[in-house]
């Protein structure tokens, strides 16, 4: 190999030495921060290939991405009732500020992690101070993870992180708690029971006693109209029979008669005495001759 060539593969692996030394590339997950004799010299936050100074400059890569910080362990709070409760909780959060991110923990994503556990448990213990067991254990639960949230939000920005979301997967009582816990609410439910029955039976009694009231007035109202039909149509039918009787008294005479023969003489075995001569048989004795 002549001395040029060798000058020039010299030239080529020097070259590509140095283009390694010098370019790097940010993955979209990442961010990075460029040092120059250990100060910062730049904080690049978007992905792309880049330049640094060769043996002078170095980069140090820090995840983009949100990170999950879960409680290994169940921690165990007291509420305002001076009650014990069981919670596991986690937390997502992501790095805000890479510069303040280094400068507050040197990067080290344990230290951020113990750092916002000891702020989280310190906001959950104060909201759950707040509260009762009913609160924390179903009426409120929303509102403490939001005001954990914000509260811890503000303060870990000082170490340049920012808490997505905080949330608790599990709040329930020690099990020396939950058995006099769920005495009492079985004797409040049933004491809610026995107030609903009573309510329901007494309503119940009111609205049968209104029917009933309302069944006596209709029936007193039928009779009455009833009885006022039954009234005209009387008054009616004696109007009728006092015209007929006045016109023909003799022919009404004849037909009360023959009316009373038939309801005397209803059934073969009938047996009626009476006096030969008695009123009753006139018009059989003397058919036509009945005003005689």
């Amino acid at each position: 190999m002549s001395a040029s060539m060798r000058v020039v593969l010299v030239t080529v692996v020097a070259l590509v030495v140095v283009a390694s030394l010098s370019l790097f590339t940010v993955d979209q997950r990442e961010q990075a921060i460029v040092f120059q004799l250990g100060e910062i010299r730049e904080v690049i936050t978007e992905p792309g290939l880049n330049v640094k100074w060769p043996l002078i400059q170095n980069v140090r890569f820090f995840d983009k991405r949100i990170l999950t910080l879960d409680a290994p362990d169940t921690e165990r709070f007291i509420t305002s009732e001076k009650k014990n409760v069981l919670v596991d909780s986690f937390v997502k959060w992501r790095i805000a500020d890479v510069k303040q991110y280094y400068i507050s923990v040197q990067g080290d994503e344990a230290r951020a992690q113990t750092r916002l556990a000891q702020t989280i448990n310190s906001a959950l213990r104060e909201e759950f101070g707040k509260r009762t067991v009913h609160d924390v254990v179903s009426g409120e639960r929303d509102k403490i993870m939001d005001d954990v949230r914000v509260s811890v939000d503000d303060d870990v920005r000082k170490i340049g992180v920012t808490i997505v979301d905080v949330r608790l997967k599990r709040v329930e009582l020690p099990q020396e708690v939950s058995e006099s816990v769920y005495r009492r609410m079985e004797a409040e439910r049933k004491s809610v029971a026995a107030e609903l029955r009573s309510e329901g039976f007494s309503a119940s009694e009111k609205i049968r006693a209104e029917g009933e009231r309302a069944r006596e007035v209709i029936i007193a109202e039928a009779y009455r109209d009833a009885q006022r039909v039954k009234g005209e149509g009387d008054r009616k039918a004696a109007a009728i029979y006092a015209q007929a009787y006045g016109e023909n008294p003799e022919f009404y005479s004849f037909y009360r008669s023959l009316e009373a023969y038939r309801a005397g003489f209803k059934n073969r075995n009938d047996v009626l005495v009476l006096e030969p001569n008695a009123d009753f048989f006139k018009y059989l004795k003397n058919p036509g001759k009945g005003s005689k």
